[in-house]
């Protein structure tokens, strides 16, 4: 099946392009000469973006990357000091849903984070708030909210630490320093790194993956990976057990694809 690339909306230059493909859904940051920096313009585009894939029935994986050298290179600052408020007012209040915090609201497809360059600032935030990170050999990463006087507000101080432990974002944070692809795969912050022509092939590889599977379990377990993740240890197994103990399928259809499960464990061994 071919892809069908379309501009995320159709009323202002196309700053976000969205193509769709055999259940995957590419987004892509598409404002180059910038480094795709986020301006109120390009956010309201990648959020139509998102939600449109996230409303499509024929789409099951999510994979966001960017054109050009850079995945993100953080808020666009100009845009921010000219007084547009549409990036500032997401920040999240005490009225907001944990899972409707950071740049994108309940997604309950999986988003793969297809990093082919500098990922910086609000730019990491983008990318922290995929569920895992496949990386060109071409990525740095780096948090400079302290460098430029601002602080973070999509949830950087809490999934940082979640990916690479609290004395390594305390480090990257209060250094601003970057760090290459190398060291956020020994540091668990992406889960691969690959030669930067083979990065989108790769990453849409792991999404067929994942569509290959059954969508109501993926996206279950995935919510309960998400609901899980700010509850205490105990709590967590409780709310495992609970989901478990509600969930309903037929014993025949599992019989089936325990079947190609070993079929397919086989071919991969």
């Amino acid at each position: 099946m071919r892809g069908t690339r379309v501009p995320a909306v159709t009323d202002t230059a196309d700053l976000v392009l969205l193509d769709i493909a055999d259940r995957i859904a590419t987004i892509t940051l598409n404002r180059p000469e910038a480094r795709n920096a986020i301006n109120g313009d390009l956010f309201e585009q990648l959020v139509a973006a998102v939600a449109r894939a996230e409303a499509d029935d024929a789409v099951d994986v999510l994979v966001l990357t960017g054109n050009g050298p850079a995945f993100c290179a953080g808020l666009d600052l100009k845009s921010l000091g000219s007084g547009d408020t549409r990036l500032t007012d997401t920040a999240p209040t005490t009225e907001t849903p944990v899972r409707d915090r950071g740049p994108f609201t309940s997604i309950s497809k999986p988003l793969i984070g297809a990093i082919n360059g500098f990922a910086i600032t609000g730019g990491f935030e983008l990318a922290l708030a995929c569920d895992f990170l496949v990386a060109s050999e071409q990525a740095r990463f780096a948090d400079t909210h302290a460098r430029v006087g601002l602080q973070p507000w999509w949830g950087l101080s809490v999934l940082l630490p979640q990916a690479i432990g609290v004395r390594r974002a305390r480090e990257m944070s209060l250094t601003g320093n970057f760090i290459d692809a190398s060291t956020a795969l020994d540091w668990g912050l992406v889960n691969h790194v690959v030669p930067h022509d083979e990065l989108l092939g790769f990453t849409r590889q792991l999404a067929s993956d994942i569509v290959s599977g059954d969508q109501r379990a993926i996206r279950r377990l995935l919510a309960t990976y998400e609901e899980g993740e700010f509850l205490t240890g105990g709590e967590a197994w409780l709310l495992e057990a609970e989901v478990a103990g509600a969930w309903t399928t037929d014993a025949g259809e599992v019989e089936a694809r325990r079947d190609a499960v070993m079929a397919r464990g086989r071919s991969q061994s």
